[in-house]
């Protein structure tokens, strides 16, 4: 049993997460601009399109969508922040293992949340 705990992805598979998750990334960082540029424009009632403001027609509808573009753009840092603390783990030779087992968390399952520290077992056992 003690040896299930040694287990590990191999460094092929880190560096194929490495590379989806670093995509990733990118994608978000992307998106974060996009948000803040959205929430910055929310004055300007001209041609920005990206915000979800330029159909609005009352004030308070404007005020409601820089609120949630700000909400957004927290949730989309931290989505980065994770993301970034799973390229250290990877480094560490400790991505996808489970926190709480100490098993292997299902590919299947990293390629969908890539920052997932939790197996699915784990994850139900907390509800």
């Amino acid at each position: 049993m003690a040896e299930d705990l040694k287990v590990r992805y191999s460094d092929k598979d880190l560096a194929e997460f490495k590379v989806l998750i670093e995509d990733k990334i990118e994608k978000a960082k992307n998106h974060l601009e996009l948000l803040k540029s959205a929430y910055m424009n929310d004055g300007n009632n001209g041609t920005d399109d990206t915000s979800p403001t330029f159909k609005a027609f009352e004030e308070g509808s404007e005020t409601m969508s820089k609120e949630a573009n700000t909400q957004l753009a927290i949730r989309q840092e931290k989505f980065i922040r994770d993301l970034k603390n799973a390229i250290l783990r990877i480094e560490n030779k400790t991505y996808g293992i489970c926190r709480v087992t100490g098993k292997l968390i299902n590919k299947e399952r990293l390629k969908l949340v890539p920052h997932a520290t939790l197996s699915i077992e784990a994850k139900n056992m907390q509800s």
